[in-house]
């Protein structure tokens, strides 16, 4: 893929009333993925992540909604703050309305990769029921996360919702943060864990999950 093709671009998305703001990058017509930033905000790492996205064979194209509106945490007290006051149901309805823009803009095979709000812990059960799931549900946790992966599991399980629920030994959250300035950051906050192994076999099997 080129240089161009990777090229990061801002739009603006229109839903209801409102508007906000999205970064995409990727071919127009490839499979698309809406990447639901950590609990920072739009920064590095989700810009990142999206870059990576977007290089995985055969090709994707990745959306990042600004569910905080421009607003990035810079140390962890403002983060919590900004996560903590985010209107759930709004931010499910921005999340909706990128789907839709992709739609409308040349895609039409469609995932959802969740970050640190989402791709290692679960939505609550009133904003996202996991068991009504109508595709395939794939997650990772690292190890010395929290209980949330068996849980998740469970209830995929219970609900005959297919699920491969991947849980990585000997690392913690936010494992897949492994540029120079992540991997300071999540020392920073205590975790120490790093395992390249673990990093490379999780991106490997979220390009291998099928689009719907």
């Amino acid at each position: 893929m080129s240089r161009f093709l990777l090229r990061r671009q801002k739009i603006q998305i229109q839903r209801e009333d409102t508007a906000f703001d999205a970064y995409i990058i990727g071919k127009e017509n490839a499979p698309a993925i809406v990447v639901v930033p950590e609990f920072w905000g739009v920064y590095f790492e989700v810009k990142n992540h999206a870059q990576k996205i977007a290089s995985l064979a055969p090709g994707y194209r990745a959306l990042i909604p600004d569910l905080y509106r421009g607003k990035v945490g810079l140390d962890v007290a403002e983060a919590q703050h900004l996560m903590e006051s985010l209107d759930w149901p709004s931010a499910v309805k921005d999340i909706d309305a990128s789907l839709n823009w992709l739609k409308s803009n040349g895609s039409s095979k469609f995932l959802k990769l969740m970050l640190w709000l989402g791709f290692y812990g679960a939505p609550s059960a009133e904003l996202v029921d996991a068991t009504k799931a109508n595709a395939p549900v794939q997650a990772h946790f690292g190890e010395l996360d929290s209980l949330t992966a068996k849980q998740l599991e469970e209830k995929l399980e219970s609900s005959g919702v297919p699920n491969e629920v991947n849980i990585y030994a000997g690392v913690g959250h936010a494992f897949l943060n492994v540029s120079p300035e992540g991997k300071q950051m999540r020392k920073n906050m205590g975790m120490n864990d790093d395992d390249p192994a673990a990093v490379e076999l999780a991106w490997w099997k979220a390009s291998a999950l099928p689009t719907k």
